[in-house]
């Protein structure tokens, strides 16, 4: 029997990694690189977050222009999110859903939102910070390298 026929939804939603972005020590803003490698264990190599239970971090640019402010430009990884990305629906991704990320690499998703810092640039600046409502964390459930471009698509939800 096809899966369509069972009920099982065989649509995956598709988006790009628009950016990457890492940085040596937490609280930073990140700096864009063209690739990176998802480790099981180290999470994204070179990235201060990786032996944590949530080493790897999404934002929808989409979200960018939800805050705004005269004085202020706002950029991929200025809210420490490791992986922008674009044209990828969020409102279907729950804890539990398995991110594929280009070729090889897989990502779970195991929280949704978190709480901002007490000393948060944008937030003190603009009034507002995206990442408490609109950020994913991830823990890496299978290693690759993924760059700038490549395709992420909602596998499981």
């Amino acid at each position: 029997m096809e899966a369509g026929k069972r009920g099982i939804d065989t649509k995956m939603e598709k988006g790009i990694v628009y950016r990457l972005s890492i940085s040596a020590e937490k609280g930073q803003k990140k700096q864009n690189v063209p690739g990176v490698e998802l480790d099981i264990k180290l999470g994204i190599i070179g990235d201060a977050h990786g032996a944590t239970d949530r080493p790897v971090s999404l934002l929808p640019f989409e979200s960018f222009s939800k805050l705004y402010h005269p004085d202020i430009s706002i950029s991929p990884g200025d809210f420490a999110e490791n992986i922008t990305t674009t044209g990828l629906g969020y409102s279907n991704i729950r804890v539990g859903t398995v991110l594929r990320i280009g070729e090889n690499a897989r990502l779970e998703v195991v929280q949704i939102g978190k709480e901002c810092h007490d000393v948060c640039p944008i937030k003190e600046a603009v009034g507002d910070c995206i990442m408490p409502r609109e950020g994913v964390f991830a823990r890496v459930i299978k290693s690759g390298a993924v760059k700038a471009g490549d395709s992420i698509e909602i596998e499981t939800n």
